[in-house]
């Protein structure tokens, strides 16, 4: 009952007109960001962060606008896959495989309305799940000492390396970098500088809000600059045609819906796993579960609804560690959590008793979000699609001017400017690399509460580092830390030798 009492005080909080209104533009602002190629929800957040700020919006305010841009995120990422067969982010890479082909038909309109709604079931039941489990998830957070945050925060480092990235070497490079990266300013425990060189602006640290908009917003200024030849090939015509999925096709669709809810919200609270995972996963299963024709792949309206609703319950599922044991279930909360850090909140177990009126303000407004992008989605699919046509030359000042002035106007530093700069330019260098970006922020999010916990448990233990694992909880976590980053690595391997197979006897029956 305490549950839907405080709901319906978060519910007070979002129906106000402010927050309205930052909903339905973080809604709007969401959709056009995922939209368009390359953006997606974590550059669309980073690009909106300074924004939020110089507006001088307050906590609940700023998270409602930006969760509401993730959310709007995750649902426009499905137009340009659907469309061009080009993912507007990774999780909804899934999407191309049926959408393209349901467009190449003809029915395109029926495959954006359909992913639409799709969104909109897994979306809408993971706040659900949001609001039964992060309280309990709180309570056994309460049970976690430093030796049990400090093995949480490898258990997320562990599956973001293991899961979220094709190499984990490469991964685990970067999120070592972001450790690193955090290491800069003045040890807490000594008063010692650290890595600053001489530099005073640097003894505070690196600010988290820098490093997120120089890595992801300006990274991608940069990454277009180097491609602008290519981007100026000319759009092909989108063809849209019926808007209105049929209630034959919805009703066929509402059990992968539902199913794939349940799999990419599971999949979204295992820290570092994302909405990635539950596109891929929910789409795997739904394949082999009703592919009985072999329709999957060619146009199979289910192919569209399963990753679609996957990875909107897998966003609505990693807002559950986040805001209950602030460790990050993805990329974009990642983003979410230095927002938080930046407004002097910090995410954890006390966040629910601490600061009741951002937490459930927050949920309330998820639901409000999900109706606006349900009503929003359908009929405006034809303006979403025509944002395809905005020629890269003309966003991408935009981009770069939006990140200077709004991190200028939030530190007054030109010295930020030039670290802003610095992080655009070692983004870009490790996208060519193709090592992930999500690891790099993590490490400097996370760095410092790491190293906090680990000499706190080894300082209560009397400098004894076997109380790291002293506890069961803190056994079972290192436990799913090794798996979560092992697993993967046999996985992918056992797939690869399978694949070869495949080919090897193909190329024998030719």
């Amino acid at each position: 009952m305490d549950t839907f009492a405080s709901l319906s005080d978060g519910f007070l909080v979002a129906l106000t007109f402010e927050n309205l209104l930052l909903a339905l533009m973080g809604c709007f602002l969401g959709t056009v960001m995922g939209a368009l190629p390359g953006l997606g929800p974590s550059n669309g957040v980073a690009i909106l962060i300074p924004l939020a700020f110089t507006l001088g919006l307050g906590p609940t305010p700023s998270l409602i606008l930006l969760t509401s841009v993730y959310y709007g995120a995750m649902y426009g990422g499905r137009i340009s896959s659907i469309l061009l067969n080009i993912p507007g982010d990774e999780p909804a890479m899934m999407t191309c495989l049926d959408g393209y082909p349901m467009a190449q038909a003809g029915r395109a309109g029926e495959a954006l309305a359909l992913s639409g709604i799709a969104s909109f079931v897994g979306a809408f039941f993971a706040t659900w799940g949001l609001v039964f489990l992060a309280p309990q998830l709180v309570k056994v957070a309460l049970l976690f000492g430093p030796a049990e945050y400090f093995a949480l925060f490898a258990l997320a480092f562990a599956t973001l390396g293991g899961i979220s990235a094709t190499n984990q070497g490469k991964s685990a490079f970067a999120a070592a970098l972001g450790l690193g990266l955090a290491m800069i300013g003045v040890d807490t425990q000594t008063g010692v500088p650290r890595f600053t060189f001489g530099e005073v602006h640097l003894y505070d640290g690196i600010d988290f809000l820098v490093a997120i908009v120089g890595l992801f917003a300006l990274s991608e200024v940069f990454v277009f600059l180097e491609n602008r030849d290519a981007n100026a090939a000319p759009k092909p015509k989108i063809v849209i045609g019926r808007i209105t999925p049929s209630f034959a096709m919805i009703r066929q669709c509402t059990p992968t819906m539902l199913r794939s809810t349940v799999l990419g919200f599971l999949a979204g609270v295992l820290p570092g796993a994302g909405a990635s995972l539950g596109s891929f996963i929910s789409y795997s299963m739904e394949k082999r579960l009703v592919d009985r024709d072999g329709t999957f792949g060619k146009g199979d309206p289910r192919g569209v609804a399963a990753p679609e609703a996957g990875n909107n319950a897998a966003a609505g599922g990693a807002l559950v560690p986040m805001l209950a044991l602030g460790v990050p279930g993805s990329g974009t909360t990642a983003v979410l959590l230095a927002v938080l850090l930046s407004l002097n909140i910090t995410p954890g177990p006390l966040l629910f008793s601490q600061n009741p009126d951002v937490v459930w303000g927050l949920i309330a407004a998820l639901f409000i979000a999900n109706f606006m992008l349900l009503i929003m989605n359908i009929p405006m699919v034809g303006l979403f699609s025509r944002l395809l046509l905005v020629p890269p030359r003309i966003l991408m000042p935009v981009v770069a001017m939006i990140s200077f002035v709004g991190i200028y106007g939030i530190s007054g530093s030109s010295f930020d400017l030039m670290v802003m700069v610095g992080f655009g330019v070692m983004g870009w260098a490790l996208r060519k690399l193709d090592v992930p970006l999500v690891p790099v922020i993590l490490g400097t999010l996370l760095g410092n509460a790491m190293e906090v916990n680990m000499r706190r448990a080894v300082t209560i233990a009397d400098g004894e580092y076997g109380v790291l694992i002293g506890s069961p909880l803190a056994i079972g976590l290192w436990t799913v830390a090794f798996v979560g980053f092992v697993l993967p690595i046999i996985v992918g391997r056992v797939s690869k030798r399978r694949r070869m197979r495949k080919d090897q006897a193909g190329a024998l029956v030719d």
